[in-house]
């Protein structure tokens, strides 16, 4: 039996109707019929009775009491198995959740459990089986993750060992093109420690509190937080253009601006085509939308509808070239709906707008 931290008995109320209503039908039914078969009995001995001397009452009522225990206690028995076999059905799909739970704390990723009906327990191991399903999809995406990235950090270390040593023992000489190199390879671990970063930052988005919100001007506020891509735009010659409507919304400047910086920064390193970068501010009704449109490799349907989960990277994104831990636009997600808004992506031949939305407040016009 369940129990909280008090010690005391706890079970679904659904549940315990359940249980009390088959203990309650069980009870009538073999109470009603041991007293049909006592009354039935009673009068078939009285009707072979003419005349009740005192020998023959007491015979009677010996008799009568003798069927009675015989009666009783195979109601009881009786009644107590079938009692015992539907309550066993009942519990058993309780049984095997805490079987299950403690296959887990072995870290074992426990078989579903198989249930009918629609009870509150039913209800319970559906989630159940659900959270150990997820949970164990987790794990092993993070065990791919981080065998990927061993994988990586592998290589240009071995680089930056080899031409250090080169250097070293002589064998090499400085010159521009070895210290590109090296700056390369030293480039491609910072981005690598990065993207293990993002796995602190997206455990530490679990528990992390929304309440510090403020209200913004969102026009200046993006202008500000694409301020930084500049250099990275100028070196890769891509153009910005930019469309940034007035609106105050409520936000928390820190994790709003982290999202936006997510998308920008996933728009140049996954730039390829022509033609410029944009971004785009715009007032709805209730609602402020930020786009960032911009060419690049082609999106399959079923990437689009699962590149915001956790850990997951379309093919494009698993090269070393453009690396990518599968987190940043599954935090950005985490951070706009914390904001009660909604984020999403939408393509039309090789151009791809990352959007999001959040509620605002109005204009600074109407203010």
């Amino acid at each position: 039996m369940l129990q909280n931290k008090w010690g005391r008995s706890f079970l679904p109320k659904r549940f315990l109707f359940q249980l009390t209503f088959i203990n309650i039908i069980v009870i009538v039914a073999f109470v009603m019929l041991s007293s049909w078969a006592i009354y039935n009995t009673a009068c078939t001995l009285a009707d072979g009775l003419t005349s009740m001397t005192a020998q023959k009452q007491n015979q009677f009522q010996a008799t009568l009491f003798q069927y009675l225990w015989i009666f009783s206690i195979s109601a009881v028995i009786l009644g107590s198995l079938i009692h015992f076999y539907l309550t066993k059905k009942m519990i058993q799909p309780l049984k095997e959740l805490i079987q299950s739970t403690k296959e887990m704390k072995q870290g074992k990723y426990p078989s579903s459990i198989h249930v009918k009906g629609d009870s509150e327990v039913v209800e319970l191991i559906h989630h159940f089986n659900d959270l150990v399903q997820k949970l164990e999809t987790n794990e092993q995406q993070r065990k791919n993750l981080v065998s990927d990235l061993s994988h990586e950090f592998r290589t240009p270390l071995t680089n930056l060992n080899g031409y250090l040593l080169a250097l070293q023992n002589g064998v090499m000489e400085g010159d521009e093109k070895l210290y590109q190199s090296l700056y390369t390879e030293s480039s491609k671990l910072t981005q690598l420690v990065e993207q293990m970063e993002q796995l602190k930052e997206w455990d530490d988005m679990q528990t992390y509190s929304f309440n510090e919100k403020e209200p913004i001007d969102m026009q200046e506020f993006i202008e500000r937080s694409i301020e930084i891509f500049q250099w990275s735009l100028e070196k890769k010659q891509i153009k910005l253009e930019v469309d940034f409507q007035p609106s105050i919304a409520i936000i928390n400047r820190t994790n709003l601006s982290q999202v936006i910086s997510n998308l920008m920064d996933n728009a140049i390193r996954y730039y390829d085509g022509t033609g410029p970068i944009n971004v785009k501010g715009e007032k709805l009704l209730n609602e402020y939308k930020v786009s960032i449109t911009g060419p690049g490799r082609s999106i399959s349907e079923k990437d689009k509808e699962r590149i915001f989960e956790r850990f997951y990277r379309i093919e494009n994104s698993r090269s070393r070239e453009f690396g990518g831990s599968g987190l940043g636009l599954a935090i950005s997600k985490e951070i706009i709906e914390r904001h009660h808004g909604k984020i999403g992506v939408q393509s039309k031949g090789n151009m791809h707008t990352f959007w999001f939305v959040i509620p605002c407040m109005q204009t600074i016009d109407e203010t």
